[in-house]
């Protein structure tokens, strides 16, 4: 897991727009590509507003919501294409605009693999037993460098 002694997690925008947040993977129009900080679906990313404060999407003007979403298609086909270039069993992405948990808008990039357990692979990512949530084995860090980094590359073949 990432744990560079800052406490970039207790503001995760402030801490992008400050460069000091480690997750980022690209600055967008209207926000920020990050690494998610569980990767047992190898690929997950988060867009995060750029704007502080904003907690739901209707809180942007129209202007920056729309803004928002083309940004959240590009994460969303950037991951499509760096997982299906690293795994042949890559089977699509679920995009998610949630926010029942964190007080800001942000939207989820869940990549989807035919090797998922048969009971899971078909229903929301949420459904996850517990332990892949907290499990150091699924923690992001030096081993998605390649698919962070693939990522990246394909946000700027998309810009």
């Amino acid at each position: 897991m990432i744990d560079d002694g800052t406490d970039w997690k207790s503001d995760r925008i402030g801490s992008a727009l400050r460069g000091e947040n480690p997750t980022v993977i690209r600055r967008l129009d209207a926000g920020f590509a990050v690494i998610g900080d569980v990767q047992f679906l190898p690929g997950y990313a988060i867009l995060l507003t750029d704007e502080p404060g904003v907690e739901r999407l209707s809180d942007l003007p129209r202007a920056r919501r729309i803004a928002y979403l083309e940004d959240l298609d590009r994460l969303g086909e950037a991951v499509e294409r760096a997982c299906r270039a690293a795994d042949p069993a890559f089977r699509r992405v679920n995009l998610e605009i949630l926010g029942n948990t964190d007080p800001m808008l942000h939207a989820h990039v869940w990549p989807r693999f035919g090797w998922e357990p048969e009971d899971l692979v078909r229903v929301p990512v949420w459904r996850y037993p517990a332990d892949r949530w907290r499990d150091d084995r699924y923690a992001l860090g030096p081993a998605q460098d390649p698919i962070r980094a693939a990522i990246g590359a394909e946000l700027d073949a998309l810009r």
